[in-house]
């Protein structure tokens, strides 16, 4: 048994604080020990994220989500005008998490991992 949380840790919230750290060097001109520091990772992370050596065809379909943009672009901008907290931060990566179940893009990541037949608990997100 996997639970449909395991695919979000293991690809929604990397891709998520991928296209954030993105934001945060590109737009606001963060360096990448600034943007780890900010999102609680290590720079070696955020460079993995930018020479693509994390993820894979399952993260740049999260990444490819129009609300998973936004969100990344709305939380990038809040944290770096210092209006993000880091527990407001935590509110938008769960946040993204309810939107992502709710519309399906979980289950379809949890089906490729799981493949448990009936499996609806996206749907009482």
């Amino acid at each position: 048994m996997r639970p449909p949380c395991e695919s979000v840790v293991q690809y929604v919230l990397p891709a998520f604080r991928c296209l954030v750290a993105k934001e945060l060097v590109a737009r606001h001109r963060f360096t990448q020990v600034e943007a780890a520091e900010r999102l609680g990772t290590t720079q070696a992370a955020i460079s993995q994220y930018f020479s693509s050596k994390r993820g894979g065809k399952r993260m740049k379909a999260v990444q490819s989500t129009p609300k998973v943009k936004l969100a990344a672009r709305k939380l990038a901008k809040e944290i770096a005008s210092r209006r993000a907290s880091a527990d407001d931060s935590m509110v938008q990566f769960c946040e993204l998490c309810l939107l992502l179940r709710k519309r399906g893009l979980v289950c379809d990541l949890h089906k490729e991992k799981a493949a448990e037949q009936g499996c609806d608990l996206c749907h009482h997100a």
